[in-house]
């Protein structure tokens, strides 16, 4: 079957949006590829969401099923919400990439495959007997057969200085090029990216534009693929950027930072996928911050404790397993009622579990995962932009508070990105700190818990000339801190340290519901979920059916009005990437009925999935 035989006559047709998934072996640059197009997508002004899939094995054998790396994007001229269902195309850049991914491919969806990669060798590497290209097992898919390795070396044959290997890896770009003249994206953002990247490498910067044109080109030259357009989403006028979750996380601590006027001190461990976090953060040294990577989670944890002992803005960042470890380190910091914002970029376990794979399943660990009774603040974003916003209110939360307060992101949103509007410092409020004025109690006994209305401590530290005083992890007197075993003190130290807790909820939004404020179903999540939720629940709504969505960022103290919300509608659907940790907790509190949807697969939820839910229950 030859490409003439299996592609349409060339046409232009105007579509509102579609979903894309790059997919090849961990070495092939599909992450690369995604977050080019997802640029471009973002500066023509397209709505899009992201889901880069990452394979959990380092260096997986080379065209093996668990080497294939996916980044998949739905952009459009509509709100996005999600990164896709299904992808309306695949780019397969090898039979491993195309077995892996093929199930997710709607049936008429188009398959744009690498020909030279179907080899004897590589389709026995992905477990195929016979070739699928040439066994009609595809039929019921617009199937697009491109020789990009060959086309990729033809482009690249006067380069003289880079060997077949290394043009190899210009591949990508090729593929880039292909989709980008589909779709009618410009070139030159990329090729400006690719100049600013290989300045000191000219060869390499100059291989993979020639790769990308090429790619362009052979869109022209064929006539026969079908172009695309997407108009500009209509969006809020503003300074938009794309942005990851990471990144967004990084740029709100760096804010609160500048609002608090506190130094900042980042003390963390690398692991997967929080690490970024910890990568982009040391790029900002000219704002005075301090990164400390340590030689394991308890050192990171405990050198954020003594920077906010000395008075600095401290964090430590971790992923799942990193929690665990830190555990004894963030009772210290409740017991000595310091800030501190420890961020737990979620993924899949248990143990070291599946590193690259999101999750949801550290809510009741974050909640009570302490020995003692030793509450805390609990907060989660609900998008990758929203990262920004969610660790500015972190930190504004443990400086006011004098708490730790734990941020639950996960795989999903730190890997994710869209358009974020860049907010002006105007808009943002100065953050209060507790910082004790010597001046202020040069007549007055000092005491370094004395509390104010909310029991909240001042924070006297070090260099404070008359204001020395004893920290311990032991409990503490109520007003000095002095080492107590006395039974009554520790219960009311016990009470006081929960009831701080609950305090915050004087100080935090309420619950926002989108649809109806009563009817038939609320939809109830936190975290990651977002977009699949809104997305099902608008479909709803469009049927006439009586649903809402609403959506916790904060999940300890829960908002003020939330049983009042949950009891305004007629059932309560929690969707969660666990087993159900955020439906027990609603269900011990307000003693509510809610019924689980539960996923777990390290795949975020599908808008249909969710969908299917909520019409079994209305």
């Amino acid at each position: 079957m030859n490409q003439a035989q299996v592609l349409p006559e060339k046409e232009v047709l105007q579509i509102d949006r579609v979903v894309i998934r790059f997919a090849g072996d961990s070495g092939d640059g599909m992450q690369i590829t995604g977050s080019q197009f997802t640029n471009t997508a973002a500066i023509v002004g397209n709505s899009l969401a992201t889901f880069p899939d990452f394979p959990a094995e380092i260096r997986a054998p080379q065209g093996t099923l668990p080497g294939v790396s996916g980044f998949q994007i739905q952009f459009g001229e509509t709100h996005v919400y999600t990164a896709g269902d299904e992808p309306d195309v695949l780019v397969a850049m090898n039979p491993a990439a195309l077995k892996v991914n093929l199930s997710a491919v709607h049936r008429g969806g188009t398959i744009i495959v690498n020909e030279d990669a179907f080899t004897a060798v590589n389709l026995e590497k992905a477990g195929y007997k016979t070739n699928p290209l040439e066994d009609d097992s595809l039929s019921s898919f617009r199937l697009i057969k491109v020789q990009i390795t060959k086309l990729t070396r033809l482009a690249l044959e006067e380069i003289t200085d880079l060997d077949g290997r290394a043009k190899d890896r210009c591949k990508n770009f090729f593929a880039l090029g292909l989709m980008y003249w589909i779709y009618s994206k410009p070139l030159d953002n990329t090729k400006k990216w690719l100049e600013e990247k290989f300045g000191n490498k000219p060869s390499i910067a100059l291989s993979n534009i020639k790769a990308l044109q090429a790619g362009y080109n052979y869109g022209i030259t064929i006539e026969a693929l079908p172009t695309y357009n997407i108009k500009a989403a209509s969006i809020k006028p503003g300074v938009y950027r794309n942005i990851s979750g990471n990144q967004a996380t990084v740029l709100g601590l760096i804010a609160a930072s500048e609002k608090s006027n506190l130094p900042l001190f980042l003390g963390s461990y690398p692991i997967t996928p929080a690490s970024d976090i910890l990568h982009e953060l040391a790029k900002y040294k000219e704002f005075g911050i301090i990164t400390f990577q340590a030689e394991d989670e308890i050192a990171a944890a405990v050198s954020s404790i003594g920077a906010s002992y000395a008075g600095a803005l401290a964090i430590t960042t971790t992923s799942g397993p990193g929690v665990n470890l830190k555990a004894e380190a963030i009772g210290l910091a409740i017991k000595t009622e310091l800030p501190l914002v420890i961020i737990d970029v979620q993924r899949a376990g248990p143990s070291t579990g599946m590193p690259t794979k999101t999750e949801q399943s550290d809510l009741l660990m974050a909640m009570f995962g302490r020995h003692g009774e030793s509450p805390l603040c609990v907060l989660s974003p609900a998008t990758p932009a929203e990262c920004y916003k969610m660790a500015f209110e972190a930190c504004r939360l443990a400086l006011e508070f004098m708490t730790p307060v734990i941020l639950l992101t996960d795989g999903y949103l730190a890997n994710g990105a869209e358009p974020w509007l860049i907010p002006t410092s105007d808009e943002l409020p100065n953050i209060k700190t507790n910082l004790l004025d010597p001046a202020a109690h040069q007549d007055k006994p000092f005491s370094p818990y004395q509390r104010d209305e909310r029991l909240v401590r001042q924070w006297a530290v070090p260099g404070m000339a008359g204001f020395e005083h004893r920290l311990s992890g032991l409990e503490g007197d109520y007003l000095t801190g002095a080492i107590s075993s006395d039974a009554l003190n520790h219960e009311k130290m016990t009470q006081v340290r929960a009831q701080k807790i609950q305090n915050i909820q004087e100080v935090i939004p309420e619950l926002e519901v989108e649809g109806p404020s009563s009817g038939d179903l609320l939809v109830l999540g936190w975290g990651g979920t977002y977009g699949s939720l809104r997305a099902a629940s608008e479909e709803a709504r469009a049927e006439g059916k009586s649903v809402a969505n609403a959506h916790l960022r904060y999940l300890n103290p829960f908002p003020r009005n939330l049983e009042a919300v949950l009891k305004s509608y007629k059932k309560v659907l929690i969707a969660e990437i666990n087993s159900g940790q955020l439906s027990v907790l609603i269900r011990s509190k307000y003693l509510i009925d809610a019924q689980p949807l539960n996923k777990m697969q390290g795949q975020p939820f599908k808008v249909r999935e969710v969908k299917e839910a909520i019409d079994k229950l209305v």
